[in-house]
Order: structure tokens, then C-alpha cells, then sequence
């Protein structure tokens, strides 16, 4: 997996590309954890390369969305693959997300 960012002021970017697996998450956690604070009013997860989304995967983006609510923050998944948005659907995180 391949994670690349962009951080602009208030709005944080973070691109996938790849598998976001048991291998990948742990990454996507440590990064999240650095860049998600307060100040942060908006972050955008591209997932437009992403093909394969882990139980482990479904877990970093669930602690992303529960930061950005704990700092007043927006999150936004766009991009998603049909693959990955059924995943999202069976798993209930489609009613919890903000997809664009």
C-alpha cells in the first residue's frame, strides 16, 4: 500500500493506493494519529486506488472519523471503488460515512 498526503492549513488529503490490510492499517493509524488534531476542519480520503479493504482497514477509518468528530472536523470518502463501497455497505460504515 502506498499512502501519500497533503496537508493544506486546516484540510488534510491522504491518497490510498493499493491494499489496506492487516500489513497496511497499522501505517495509516500512525499517520492519522499525527495529522488529525485540532485545527483540522476538513479531511478528504481518496480511495480512488484502493482495491481491498481489511477488517483492520475498516477499523483505521473508523478511529479517523471518530477524531475528526472529536475535534469538530469533517471527513469525506471519496473515490471509492465498487469493491470497497460494498464492503462499506455490508459492514454498515456507509450510513456512518460522508462519501463525495
Amino acid at each position: 500500500m502506498d499512502i501519500s498526503k497533503i496537508v493544506n492549513e486546516t484540510e488534510v488529503t491522504i491518497k490510498l493506493s493499493g491494499r489496506l490490510d492487516t500489513t497496511a492499517a497499522p501505517e495509516l493509524i500512525e499517520l492519522l494519529d499525527e495529522i488529525l488534531v485540532d485545527g483540522v476542519e476538513l479531511f478528504v480520503l481518496d480511495m480512488e486506488e484502493c482495491d481491498y479493504v481489511a477488517s483492520s482497514g475498516l477499523r483505521a477509518i473508523l478511529g479517523a472519523q471518530k477524531k475528526m468528530n472529536a475535534i469538530h472536523g469533517k471527513m469525506i470518502v471519496k473515490n471509492v471503488v465498487s469493491d470497497v463501497m460494498a464492503v462499506f455497505e455490508m459492514t454498515g460504515f456507509s450510513d456512518i460515512l460522508t462519501f463525495e
